[in-house]
């Protein structure tokens, strides 16, 4: 693997993980609304759902993507009818009370699975898979190459996602007034939406 092709991935990962998307954008919301620590499998399942999404893709399952179109289609709409679904859930969500710390009333942060299998619909996930597996392809010519892209998917999303989650609860000591968290959640819900204008555009 030359190194000038492993630097080109590596730009193209960073720009991909960190700008904004429905992961970081979700993980934002869930820093402010419930806190860092609430939002850590919410971050583990992001960053090994797509991490694994990488390597199954890299070995081959991309083929029965371009094999059957219709998959693609399905997971795609799938994913858009999921985000307008967690969009809501976002747009609605408050900051627990105290004694709603350890409450299971299935409207917490998303959970390490939840956000693993959230991956595998996710449509700027699915661009960042195809952009590295063809832009990129010499690096997953053999096993060890597909592990060392995966190995990257692993620091680099790991490092955005703690970073939008840090971000979001360095904003709690800002935005104290329920008010303004359920504001500044409608406009997370709203962007969330917006991401969706590119899966539009390629209809």
């Amino acid at each position: 693997m030359s190194h000038s092709l492993m630097f080109a991935f590596v730009v193209f990962a960073v720009v991909m993980f960190f700008t904004p998307g429905p992961n970081n954008i979700m993980l934002l919301s869930s820093g402010l609304t419930y806190g860092f620590r609430r939002t850590v499998p919410h971050i583990a399942g992001i960053t090994v759902g797509f991490a694994f999404m990488v390597g199954a893709v890299g070995v081959g399952l991309g083929a029965i993507f371009i094999a059957y179109p219709v998959l693609q289609t399905i997971l795609k709409y799938g994913g858009v009818v999921y985000l307008v679904y967690l969009a809501a859930v976002i747009a609605m969500a408050e900051p627990p009370s105290a004694e709603q710390q350890d409450a299971r009333d299935g409207r917490g942060p998303m959970t390490f699975w939840g956000a693993a299998m959230f991956q595998w619909i996710n449509a700027k996930g699915w661009v960042m898979v195809i952009g590295t597996i063809t832009a990129y392809a010499a690096i997953a010519v053999f096993p060890w190459n597909i592990a060392i892209q995966v190995a990257l998917s692993l620091l680099l999303g790991t490092v955005s996602c703690i970073a939008w989650a840090l971000f979001g609860t360095a904003l709690r000591p800002v935005l104290t007034s329920r008010r303004a968290i359920r504001i500044f959640n409608v406009v997370m819900a709203i962007l969330l939406l917006a991401s969706l204008y590119p899966v539009f555009m390629d209809a």
